[in-house]
């Protein structure tokens, strides 16, 4: 048994003890976590964990490490996997990535990530759902068949289920990597209303183009993207939310125009939401120049203005969470220059520390609201409830004598609230530099390695278990 005394609820200021009653991630007994923080466990709607097909770049083990080790408790698992998360039967063996899928006995990749945990006989250390593709193949020429995948849905059929099928089910669409195709728009829109799932839009379409256009892109020499190709698919959903009221939630959005349209639309009322990524407020295009291609991504790193729109779109409540893009590739990849290389960085395990440092210190938003946007709002977002420290606390204590300090004891907890638990535990002030190396994603595509941030995720709790930590005595 663990228990962690003097730690500090989040959003009341209250000084209780914790009491963890699973764990191998550090010795039983007590810790003095005076000035530490206890949050929800963080949330990310927005993760590539490359498996199938890609597992030399992330696995599931080491991509759960890797949120694990960042504060994640939850995270939701993008469709563009090899072969493609869209629901249909694999037929032919020879495919990338199919051998692996059909001798596991699954006839598709859902099923497959379902019972990763039972196939590959280990315990993940995050709990996760699946997004499913829009388009079938992920090639945008035609909408995936809701017949085909709604079994995988929570409420379809539960009683026959099995609890790795329950753990983890479809609680999305989208095309992630390229935003849904303007042929099949109006069929997906149709299939999201249908299945009261939500659209993950990727917002963002070009055919030509490596970097942001502009005094950058000329110095590269490298063919620019320019900013109004996100504009136009945020525009053109924005009108698709208004005649059909489907939920359209926008990834990594990047433009002050585009923030302006989604701060307009959610002014008129319409189911918008939207997200940006830690490289978009602490990075600008000009971090090219300095750390070439791995500061390539998709939608490229935009202008300073449109790094310090984010920054204002984040302040003032028109970005509803932040979620990391985590796109893990070899460094070999990333060699290939800015026409070939392929696009994303990394960024589970120190996305709260450059947030932190860029938002909190920079005196843009306060420490409650930056785990409002790492834990809150993105687990409502994957439709889920987080963790209330202090509902459980009343349960356990009532609201006790003014002054004593409470006990929160995950081990009394009854099994169905336990399921429900994720926790992290922060040091809100700590400051350390960013190692790749010490990274257990498997991927080290980041720009961020060598900076100095503040703000440390220490340990990750789910249920009653201890999932991670670097506390020591």
């Amino acid at each position: 048994m663990i228990t962690l005394r003097d730690i500090t609820v989040w959003d009341t200021g209250e000084t209780i003890d914790l009491t963890i009653p699973e764990g191998t991630a550090m010795p039983d007994g007590d810790y003095d976590a005076t000035g530490l923080t206890l949050a929800p466990g963080f949330a990310d709607p927005h993760v590539h964990f490359r498996d199938p097909g890609q597992t030399y770049k992330e696995s599931m083990v080491s991509g759960c490490e890797a949120a694990a080790s960042g504060g994640y408790t939850d995270v939701l698992i993008m469709p563009n996997t090899v072969p493609a998360m869209d629901g249909e039967t694999l037929a032919d063996p020879e495919a990338p990535g199919a051998r692996e899928v059909l001798d596991a006995g699954c006839d598709n990749v859902i099923d497959y990530l379902q019972h990763y945990e039972s196939i590959h006989k280990v315990d993940l250390p995050v709990r996760y759902d699946l997004c499913v593709c829009a388009s079938k193949g992920r090639v945008g020429h035609e909408a995936t068949e809701l017949d085909h995948w709604r079994r995988y849905m929570p409420g379809q059929d539960d009683e026959s289920k099995d609890r790795y099928q329950l753990a983890h089910p479809v609680t999305a669409i989208s095309d992630d990597g390229s935003a849904v195709t303007p042929q099949i728009l109006d069929d997906v829109l149709a299939m999201t209303r249908e299945s009261g799932l939500y659209l993950i839009e990727h917002c963002e379409h070009h055919d030509t183009g490596a970097v942001n256009e502009g005094p950058v892109s000329r110095k590269l020499g490298v063919p620019g993207i320019p900013e109004d190709t996100e504009l136009k698919v945020v525009e053109r959903d924005i009108a698709k939310a208004r005649e059909t009221g489907v939920h359209i939630h926008f990834q990594h959005v990047s433009t002050a125009i585009s923030f302006d349209a989604i701060r307009k639309a959610k002014a008129e009322g319409l189911p918008i939401t939207c997200e940006t990524a830690p490289h978009y407020l602490a990075l600008c295009d000009e971090a090219l120049l300095e750390y070439g291609t791995l500061a390539k991504m998709n939608p490229p790193l935009r202008s300073e203005a449109d790094r310090q729109a984010t920054i204002a779109a984040i302040a003032d409540g028109t970005v509803d969470l932040l979620a990391t893009d985590h796109a893990p590739h070899t460094l070999d990849e990333k060699k290939l220059g800015f026409l070939e290389a392929p696009n994303g960085i990394i960024g589970l395990e120190c996305a709260y520390g450059v947030c932190h440092k860029v938002l909190v210190d920079g005196g843009h938003i306060s420490d409650k609201r930056l785990i409002e946007l790492m834990s809150v709002e993105p687990m409502r977002l994957m439709g889920h409830e987080p963790t209330d420290v202090t509902a459980l606390l009343d349960e356990q204590n009532g609201n006790g004598e003014p002054g004593a300090k409470r006990t929160l004891d995950l081990g009394a907890l009854d099994t169905a609230t336990a399921a429900g638990i994720g926790l992290a535990v922060l040091n809100t002030g700590e400051a350390w530099t960013v190692d790749p190396e010490q990274f257990h994603s498997k991927a080290r595509n980041t720009p961020f390695g060598g900076w100095h941030v503040t703000g440390r995720p220490l340990a990750t709790i789910i249920g009653t278990r201890l999932v991670f930590s670097r506390i020591a005595r």
